[in-house]
């Protein structure tokens, strides 16, 4: 896996970052830019994606990974829209997506090419977010 998130950041510029503390001597998880490797109706495209060690969820780990991993896409990389996607099943990550502002777009929920044996995992939603939705998200005057 190391190996693919290395040749990912050649290509691209960007992928997937560890994500640790200084309070839990050990990875905590990983959040990143990802261009995806499937195809469907709407890649080529940028996902946004995070995965957690169990025990860490609930900390705002993704959340706040997640931001910096916007702020990177759309200030460093130029991106014009970001991506997510997850199991309908899947509220926390949906919620994660939420607060950072991305929309849910059901025209673009998918079955996931990978996944076509597992009724389980098969369906996905799909959240989204533009440059513009974001910079309006992030302006001084509307932060607390």
């Amino acid at each position: 896996m190391m190996q693919t998130i290395e040749l990912h950041f050649e290509e691209f510029g960007f992928g997937l970052w560890a994500v640790n503390t200084t309070w839990v001597p050990r990875l905590v998880g990983f959040c990143g830019l990802a261009v995806p490797t499937f195809r469907t109706d709407f890649t080529p495209t940028v996902e946004i994606g995070w995965r957690f060690a169990r025990e860490e969820w609930g900390n705002g780990f993704a959340t706040e990974a997640a931001k910096a991993a916007l702020d990177f896409g759309f200030e460093e990389a130029d991106l014009e829209e970001i991506l997510s996607w997850t199991v309908p099943a899947n509220e926390r990550s949906q919620g994660v997506m939420s607060r950072l502002g991305m929309k849910r777009v059901p025209e673009l929920d998918f079955d996931h090419p990978r996944l076509l044996d597992d009724e389980r995992f098969r369906r996905h939603v799909v959240y989204r977010i533009t440059r513009e939705e974001w910079a309006e998200s992030t302006r001084p005057d509307l932060v607390d």
